[in-house]
């Protein structure tokens, strides 16, 4: 049975996916069998044959070092560099909730550790044509715990305690947040850190420095995230 995770963050361009390739990094020091696992990835680009390259995807697989085939991580996959839902309309390819749920369990089959990511932040819609699809109806399908990405710096407060907030709201397991772009020496991003724990209940279990190439946290807390 595989051990698993659903990345998610406080808004688009937060770094998530340069976390989650320092975490499967990390993970993949100490475990062969790890993978990665996306949904849908918008903004791709196209290989000369014209075949599209899942992105987030490649990066990750770059960083780490998994040898988990491209393939496998993602079954939807755009060109469009707009949210999945209008994505899919434009290119003409709906997301199936079926086609997510059947392939991110054949990755689960196969392998220990598996990291989902999702797109955007928690509210960023999958399908909204005559079907509506939202992440949380992934996450919730698989009883996935949750680890929220957010920027470390101005604002951060804000989106932090909201994104929590509907995520209590909606009954999905919160297990942690990790500060992206951080810097130890700023007192804006300790005091955030700080204020964030306080008003979330919330705890910032990593905090990654612009341009980090390892997560700073022990092995053993981060798999405890993994359920």
């Amino acid at each position: 049975m595989s051990k698993r995770l659903f990345i998610t963050g406080t808004g688009t361009d937060m770094g998530k996916t340069y976390v989650t390739g320092l975490i499967l990094k990390k993970l993949h020091e100490q475990y062969e069998n790890v993978a990665y696992y996306k949904a849908a990835m918008s903004g791709n680009d196209r290989r000369p044959d014209g075949s599209l390259i899942s992105g987030d995807a490649l990066h990750v697989k770059t960083v780490s070092g998994i040898s988990q085939p491209l393939e496998e991580m993602c079954p939807y996959v755009y060109e469009t560099a707009v949210s999945p839902h209008l994505a899919s309309k434009i290119e003409g390819n709906p997301i199936e909730l079926e086609t997510v749920l059947r392939t991110f369990d054949q990755v689960c089959e196969h392998y220990d550790y598996v990291t989902a990511e999702g797109s955007g932040g928690i509210l960023c819609p999958l399908r909204f044509d005559g079907q509506k699809l939202q992440l949380e109806d992934v996450i919730k399908a698989r009883n996935l715990p949750c680890l929220i990405v957010a920027d470390a710096g101005l604002g951060t407060i804000n989106s932090v305690v909201l994104t929590v907030e509907y995520m209590n709201g909606r009954g999905i397991p919160v297990k942690g947040v990790i500060f992206n772009h951080y810097d130890e020496t700023s007192l804006l991003h300790r005091d955030n850190r700080l204020m964030c724990e306080a008003m979330t209940g919330v705890k910032v279990v990593a905090c990654v420095a612009a341009g980090a190439e390892t997560l700073d946290m022990p092995l053993e807390e981060l798999t405890a995230l993994y359920e």
